[in-house]
């Protein structure tokens, strides 16, 4: 059974956090799978192990406690949210798989923009090479810094409650990105984050979340 997509567009955050946790705790063995595709107003999203000195200056911006995995980041106006509701034992895969198919979704989707994403171990996400978006070279290593020459495009946070997942993965498409100069971005400080429009890509926020949301309905079913 395919996970129903809903573009839920312009979403206060809290009240989508609280209704997936509510989705979560109340669905049974039959319940459907669901994937949304949220834009959420400027906020900083703290997770469960988010340390408060990663917090800079929020500049007024609220800063929101979550139980997701990660550090913190920010959401706002030309991001895409996506949130997959998944039944993991049903689909037959555990977490450490989920994780692989989000951020191989979010790399099909960049290559369908005619951008590479890339993998970094040991840091969830996505990235692209700053200074060849568009090419095909592996990440060669290694590198003075975990992080040089990199951008990130894509943060990854996840909660797996008896075995079905909620909050999700962000990809940035056409943002106003100087809020993330208030926070170290997924507790690291100095990573440059960038959006499609920085890598040249002109794309709107349904089409980009249309794209995502097929990719990730395709490979969480």
């Amino acid at each position: 059974m395919s996970a129903l997509l809903k573009l839920l567009g312009p979403t206060d955050y809290a009240a989508a956090a609280q209704a997936m946790r509510e989705f979560t705790e109340g669905r049974g063995a039959d319940t459907p799978d669901e994937i949304w595709l949220c834009e959420h107003p400027p906020v900083y999203t703290q997770g469960l192990a988010g340390k408060a000195e990663h917090v800079l200056d929020p500049h007024g911006i609220p800063v929101v406690q979550t139980n997701r995995g990660g550090q913190v980041t920010y959401h706002g106006p030309g991001q895409v949210v996506a949130y997959p509701l998944i039944d993991l034992r049903r689909l037959g895969i555990y977490v450490k798989e989920y994780v692989y198919r989000l951020e191989h979704c979010v790399i099909k989707t960049l290559e369908g923009f005619g951008i590479t994403g890339h993998r970094v171990a040991g840091a969830p996400g996505i990235y692209v090479n700053l200074a060849d978006p568009a090419g095909h070279a592996a990440l060669s290593g290694p590198r003075a810094q975990a992080f040089e020459g990199l951008g990130k495009v894509a943060a990854l946070g996840i909660k797996v409650s008896r075995h079905c997942t909620y909050h999700g993965v962000a990809l940035n498409v056409a943002m106003d990105l100087s809020p993330f100069s208030g926070i170290n971005p997924c507790g690291y400080a100095g990573l440059q984050t960038v959006d499609l429009a920085t890598l040249g890509v002109r794309t709107d926020w349904t089409t980009a979340a249309q794209q995502l949301g097929d990719r990730l309905a395709s490979h969480l079913s």
